[in-house]
């Protein structure tokens, strides 16, 4: 299959290894679809047998084996049995609120004191800063945790040293080869570390480390003589799952695993936070990583973009009801705010992309675009052109950018690069995304900067008009039992991407609108098998006039399945992402 599609992208079948079909099916006992996916996506499992079934035990590495993991367990087994304050200072996406989440509800659990902070975007940005630890500080903190931040941060740490103050970095963003001198600096993406875990999100190194700090705490015997029972730290495996798939880390070995088990605790409820959220958002089906990252995970994120940073964590740590519907009610609230104001800035933003899209890094200015929003915005232009995309946000003569990149291009290396080169103030960010400050001035020099690296990777920029397939089905195949056979495969994400199927010559039965913009259909096959189809934003796309009533043409269509629950019954739909027309 080789089809051009109307929204001019070419749908390329992927290839597989016929040998691996009856080894597949032999050796794992799976049906000869599921094995012919597994052999498209052979390259990328290190394991067959532990992609199939990950389980935590068989996956997790020793903690030790992160640099500084050792003095980060040693200080804090000390701050614990000297009844130290434990301070908090989280980042405000949904990886800082899962991880600072993560240990105040572990603290908690063996009755240690703790303090939160996380700090205001729009008046302290991202990081460690001076207000947020002499609060900490006041509060009477002996030592402070720095989660999905802190790796960079010079002033702040040095300024707790000076105050006797411990300073433990939980974090995954990428270091200089200078690095503060903290307690503790645990960060597989430190230059010098080598446990090969460098995909964790900053929830899965907090994760890690609890682990460290537990074991530790046994050996000691410190649950028994405190009469302290020992928490089941995969219980918290919820909160790290939502950080892992919500910072889109690969899903990938000990991720897949996490975010596998950590569905499986989220069904069960048992965080008054996501429960609630969960049910404002009607998630009456089994919770995927769709809902994660789609669903929860944006109005989490909300908080810390246009209303009040510290409620996705107080939501995820709280256990008072009425506290806890208060904060999901308004981050809610705050989605759609967010939503409205990310929709006008997107326009506003198409029309600088269009006039610069033959560059092969976009770099995009605007006086006061709302910085909460920016990076999202930035997420869309770069899934739209395929290229790397920084916006910068200008107030008088300072700009506050975020960025958002294609696999292949490392815009935190980047970034932190340019901050050497005296180009940017202050930045950081991993291979996917990044944020820092500027002079206005200097924005042509690192748009400069920028596409000379590009050059340097040759990178192929024309991938985005193709649509990979993994497999052609008919109409019948969508149903329960053909679901649950390909959902072995899942959870899906970055590093292991949902299976695309294609469906030729269907017929449009209805099509009708739902919610603001999204298309909701009925179709039947050649064979006059009747199904339910739906396209996200499909209203006003270069799709909607395909599914209108009036267009009599047999199509195509290309998508993924999802499983609809809703009063105890079970139906598949068709997710369309793309339409093409027989010639």
């Amino acid at each position: 299959m080789n089809l051009s599609s109307v929204s001019n992208k070419n749908w390329i079948l992927k290839k597989f290894n016929t040998d691996d079909i009856n080894k597949f099916v032999e050796n794992f006992s799976i049906t000869e679809t599921v094995a012919k996916l597994l052999s498209i996506r052979k390259n990328n499992i290190s394991n067959i047998s532990q992609f199939l079934d990950p389980k935590i035990k068989n996956i997790l590495p020793n903690p030790l084996l992160l640099k500084d993991m050792n003095n980060a367990v040693d200080r804090t087994f000390k701050a614990i049995t000297s009844s130290e304050t434990i301070g908090i200072f989280g980042d405000y996406d949904v990886d800082g609120a899962s991880s600072t989440a993560l240990l105040a509800r572990y603290f908690l659990s063996i009755k240690q004191k703790i303090k939160t902070y996380i700090p205001d975007r729009q008046t302290e940005g991202y990081g460690p800063s001076l207000i947020g630890f002499k609060k900490l500080i006041n509060e009477n903190a002996k030592i402070i945790f720095t989660v999905d931040c802190g790796t960079l941060s010079f002033k702040p740490i040095e300024f707790a040293q000076q105050l006797k103050v411990d300073v433990v970095v939980l974090d995954h963003h990428q270091s200089d080869t200078k690095l503060p001198k903290a307690c503790a600096i645990v960060n597989p993406n430190r230059y010098d570390d080598t446990s090969k875990l460098n995909y964790l999100c900053a929830a899965g190194v907090c994760f890690v480390f609890l682990v460290g700090l537990n074991k530790k705490l046994r050996d000691e015997n410190w649950f028994i003589k405190n009469k302290i029972k020992e928490p089941n730290i995969l219980n918290l495996l919820d909160l790290v799952s939502l950080g892992t798939v919500c910072d889109v880390v690969p899903l990938v070995d000990l991720n897949r695993a996490i975010v596998k088990q950590g569905l499986k605790i989220i069904k069960k409820r048992s965080n008054l936070g996501l429960k609630t959220l969960n049910d404002i958002c009607n998630i009456v089906s089994e919770p995927s990583t769709f809902d994660l990252g789609f669903r929860l995970g944006p109005r989490i994120n909300a908080g810390g973009r246009v209303g009040r940073c510290s409620y996705g964590s107080e939501l995820l740590i709280s256990d008072d009801p009425q506290k806890v519907y208060k904060i999901a009610l308004d981050l809610d609230k705050s989605n759609k705010e967010r939503q409205s104001i990310e929709m006008l800035l997107l326009e506003q933003v198409y029309l600088e992309a269009k006039k610069n899209h033959n560059q092969s890094v976009l770099v995009l200015s605007g006086k006061n675009w709302h910085e909460g929003v920016i990076g999202i915005v930035a997420s869309k232009i770069k899934d739209k052109y395929n290229k790397p995309t920084i916006l910068i946000s200008l107030k008088d003569d300072i700009g506050k950018g975020s960025a958002r990149s294609i696999v292949g291009f490392d815009i935190g290396s980047n970034i932190i690069s340019a901050v050497q080169h005296g180009i940017l103030d202050k930045g950081g960010g991993h291979k996917m995304a990044g944020g820092f400050i500027l002079k206005k001035k200097n924005i042509l020099k690192f748009k400069e900067f920028l596409i000379k690296n590009f050059q340097k990777t040759n990178l192929d920029l024309n991938k985005n008009a193709n649509i990979y397939i993994d497999s052609i089905i008919t109409p019948g195949a969508l149903n329960e039992k053909f679901f649950e056979e390909i959902d072995c495969l899942s959870p899906y994400g970055s590093g292991n991407t949902e299976p695309k199927f294609a469906i030729e010559n269907i017929k449009v039965i209805s099509s009708n609108t739902v919610g603001e913009n999204h298309l909701k259909l009925i179709l039947q096959g050649k064979d006059g098998t009747v199904f339910k189809g739906f396209v996200w934003n499909g209203k006003n796309s270069s799709l909607e006039p395909f599914f209108s009533k009036e267009n009599k043409k047999l199509i195509n269509i290309v998508g993924k399945m999802r499983l609809n629950e809703w009063k105890g019954k079970k139906d598949v739909e068709f997710i369309v992402d793309d339409v093409s027309i027989n010639n």
